[in-house]
């Protein structure tokens, strides 16, 4: 397996991009971010969104400049760079137009990483990068919890809200950047190689975008090429990447008992074989993680999200800190004072005996699965953009567990195809939302699409799980997909659902 090829080049001193002109492709936060970059080093910047007027039309922003896709993609040989934020395609007319005329393309973060090494802001920062399909933003948390205990300086950036660019010219520096990067950014970012990176776990997600499973492993693999790795053992893709990476030094962490050189779970302990005890020069604990000498870290029982999916992400996070020189002590500290971030996992309220769980952020099949697999008995709340991903062998996984399925989202007919195989026994009831068809049900009473507008469609949805469910089930939005298609992002998706569930309490 190799990296992805991709149209990068561009001046080696990003410096050299004074006076000269670049298009950034998306008005968002990373692109904003970018185009202020640019701007500070003396660049001329025109944005490039869909909402900018009609062929021959340009408008303006607080950025600059902004043009539409067509008009940019036509001019674009008279620039000397195009970034591109993470979520434009690679198939995009902009992209493909700056390939045809030589002219570089980067990402965000290829712009943050190239300015970062050029000293643009003062010495370079050290990278700790996370990257998987499921819990990235968690362990990227973790982490920088640890550091904080650690008092290092540092700060979480990238996927997981703050760019990169933005922490890198804020006014109070950081020293270490803990650093969450999606598929998307590692695809337009080739040259980043960070000191320490993990790959947690790898499933089928964004898979439209991509264009299929190898694109999207490819992209995650090439974070493992720094002078640390750190893959999932317990996830069979992301361990099997152990064979391709080109890091100094690759370990690896699992739940099980935990072999030298690696991380992993002894006796209700995390515990650490891979960097052994710190005892004052890089050789002596190099030497000491060559004999696997067990260093313990932190009761299993300490992490925050707990269950086996929290406990990995701890895993992780501790291996990059580790891997950094931070000793066990501050591992401990810090991944005991961390909390769960919202959307996670997080237990709205307790309403007749029955537990409601919003995991909005569970966006995937693979999410999902470990979400649902925690739990005895549960009414689901599924359904949204699967991105292409496949759900059969989830939907098999969990048929035993499920007290009854609600639907929703523009690929629930896909879900529910795969409970009429896998689970034919379970009661399915979809919700459909505005003029997206009727509310359907088997083995249940329908729901018109008045009603769902009527209250809401998250309302409707929780009316019908609780009728679902009884005393000690839970009702668990774990939805396996994206939310684009009926909410602004899964955050709103999950607020939502705690709204409507509050209002099925007294007083609600």
């Amino acid at each position: 397996m190799t990296a992805p090829v991709h149209h990068a080049g561009g001046p080696s001193d990003p410096r050299e991009l004074a006076g000269r002109t670049v298009l950034v492709a998306g008005a968002g936060i990373s692109g904003r971010s970018a185009a202020r970059a640019l701007t500070a080093l003396g660049a001329s910047v025109t944005l490039v969104d869909d909402g900018a007027p009609g062929p021959g039309g340009a408008g303006k922003s607080q950025c600059g400049r902004v043009l539409g896709t067509a008009d940019a993609a036509a001019g674009v040989a008279g620039h000397a760079l195009v970034v591109t934020s993470p979520g434009w395609r690679p198939a995009n007319a902009l992209a493909a137009a700056a390939v045809r005329a030589g002219v570089p393309l980067w990402g965000d973060v290829e712009l943050a990483w190239r300015l970062d090494r050029a000293q643009v802001y003062g010495p370079a920062r050290r990278w700790l990068a996370v990257t998987g399909t499921n819990g990235k933003t968690t362990t990227t948390s973790m982490l920088h919890s640890i550091l904080q205990a650690a008092g290092v300086a540092s700060v979480a950036c990238g996927n997981i809200g703050l760019p990169i660019l933005d922490a890198l010219a804020a006014e109070r520096r950081a020293d270490v950047l803990a650093v969450e990067l999606s598929s998307f950014q590692l695809h337009w970012a080739p040259s980043v190689v960070p000191d320490a990176a993990v790959v947690l776990n790898i499933a089928e997600d964004h898979l439209d975008w991509h264009g299929g499973m190898d694109a999207y492993t490819r992209a995650k693999a090439q974070v493992l090429c720094g002078r640390v790795a750190v893959v999932g053992l317990d996830d069979p893709i992301a361990s099997g990447l152990r064979g391709i990476s080109t890091a100094g030094r690759t370990v690896g962490f699992r739940l099980g008992e935990p072999a030298p050189g690696e991380l992993g779970v002894r006796g209700g302990m995390l515990v650490d074989r891979a960097f052994g005890a710190r005892r004052g020069d890089r050789a002596a604990q190099e030497d000491a993680a060559a004999h696997g000498e067990a260093v313990a870290l932190v009761a299993a029982d300490r992490i925050e999200p707990g269950g086996s999916a929290g406990v990995l992400d701890a895993l992780a996070a501790a291996a990059l800190a580790r891997a950094a020189g931070t000793g066990a002590d501050a591992v401990a500290a810090g991944l005991a004072a961390h909390s769960a971030g919202p959307h996670r996992s997080a237990h709205v309220a307790t309403v007749a005996g029955v537990d409601y769980v919003d995991d909005s952020k569970a966006t995937n099949p693979h999410a999902a699965l470990a979400s649902i697999a925690g739990r005895r008995r549960v009414v689901w709340i599924a359904g949204g953009l699967l991105k292409g991903a496949s759900v059969e062998d989830l939907v098999a996984a969990v048929a035993p567990r499920l007290a009854g399925v609600v639907l929703i989202g523009r690929d629930r007919a896909v879900i529910a195809d795969a409970l009429v195989r896998h689970a034919p026994d379970v009661p399915v009831t979809e919700v459909a939302a505005g003029e997206d068809g009727e509310v359907t049900g088997s083995s249940s009473t329908s729901r018109t699409d008045a009603d769902a507008r009527e209250g809401g469609v998250m309302d409707t949805v929780v009316s019908v799980a609780a009728e679902y469910a009884r005393a000690g089930d839970t009702v668990l939005l774990a939805p396996a997909a994206a939310s684009m298609d009926m909410f602004r992002d899964y955050a709103e998706r999950g607020d939502l659902f705690a709204a409507a569930v509050a209002r099925l309490q007294p007083g609600g």
